[in-house]
C-alpha cells in the first residue's frame, strides 16, 4: 500500500509517500487522453484539433502524440466500442422474424447511436475509419435488406448504398442541431422510415453507383474533379 509522507500508525516513524510507478502514469496518461478525446469528439466531430484534446486531458501535445501517433489510432481506441455496437445491431436485426420490422428497427438503432455524439455522427459515415468488423455488418446488412424485399415490406429500390445517404443525411442533421434541438434526428428518422415502406413508395432515381457513395463517405474526390484524368 502506498502511504502518505507523515507518521506510521503503527511504528511511529515518518515516512515518505512512494511515487507512482512510470508506468502506471503511462496508463493513467492514455485513459486520460482518451476520455478526453470523446469529450471533445463528441462536441466538435471526428476532426476536432487534438491540441485541445490533449488541453482537455491536462497533458503536453507530446505525450498526445507518445500515446497515438496518428487521429487514426486515436479515433479506434476512443471508438472501438462504438463501432462494435455498430456490428451488433446489425445482428440483432437478423435475428428478428419480421423482415420489415427488422430493417426499421435496425436503422432506427444506428441512427439513435449517431445522435449520441457527433464523433459517432461521423464516424458511422466515415470511410476512413474503419475496423475489422464492418465488412461483416455489411454482409448482414445486405441480408436484412434482401429479405425485406423479398417479403414485400420494404420497397424494391431500397439498397445498401441508400443507408449510407441515410446515415450522411442524419450525421448533418446531428451535427447542426445537437445542440438546440435534439430531438431533429428522431423526427427526420420517422419520416424518412415511413418513405421506405413498400405501400408508401414513390418513383425514385437510381440508387447512387457504390463507389460513388464511397468517395463521398472518404471525403475524396474522384480524379476528373481534381482536374486529372479519368
Amino acid at each position: 500500500m502506498t502511504l502518505e509522507t507523515g507518521t506510521h500508525p503503527r511504528f511511529g516513524r515518518t515516512v515518505r509517500a512512494v511515487p507512482p510507478s512510470p508506468r502506471a502514469d503511462v496508463r493513467r496518461n492514455r485513459a486520460t487522453l482518451v476520455a478526453a478525446a470523446f469529450t471533445v469528439m463528441g462536441r466538435r466531430g471526428l476532426d476536432a484539433p487534438l491540441d485541445e484534446i490533449a488541453t482537455e486531458a491536462g497533458v503536453g501535445n507530446a505525450t498526445l502524440y507518445r500515446h497515438f501517433p496518428t487521429r487514426r489510432d486515436l479515433v479506434q481506441a476512443v471508438f472501438s466500442d462504438q463501432m462494435a455496437r455498430y456490428a451488433a445491431a446489425v445482428e440483432r436485426a437478423s435475428a428478428e422474424p419480421d423482415p420489415w420490422q427488422a430493417v426499421r428497427g435496425y436503422l432506427a438503432e444506428i441512427c439513435a447511436l449517431q445522435a449520441e455524439n457527433r464523433a459517432l455522427a461521423d464516424l458511422f459515415v466515415s470511410a476512413e475509419y474503419t475496423d475489422e468488423t464492418r465488412p461483416m455488418a455489411v454482409g448482414h446488412l445486405r441480408n436484412l435488406l434482401e429479405r425485406a424485399r423479398a417479403a414485400g415490406g420494404l420497397r424494391a429500390d431500397f439498397a445498401v448504398e441508400d443507408v449510407g445517404l441515410l446515415l450522411l443525411a442524419n450525421a448533418g442533421v446531428v451535427r447542426h442541431t445537437a445542440q438546440h434541438a435534439p430531438a431533429a434526428s428522431g423526427r427526420l428518422v420517422a419520416l424518412l422510415l415511413g418513405g421506405l415502406a413498400a405501400g408508401a413508395a414513390t418513383p425514385a432515381l437510381t440508387p447512387p453507383d457504390p463507389a460513388a457513395v464511397a468517395r463521398a463517405l472518404s471525403g475524396r474526390t474522384a480524379p476528373a474533379e481534381r482536374g486529372g484524368t479519368p
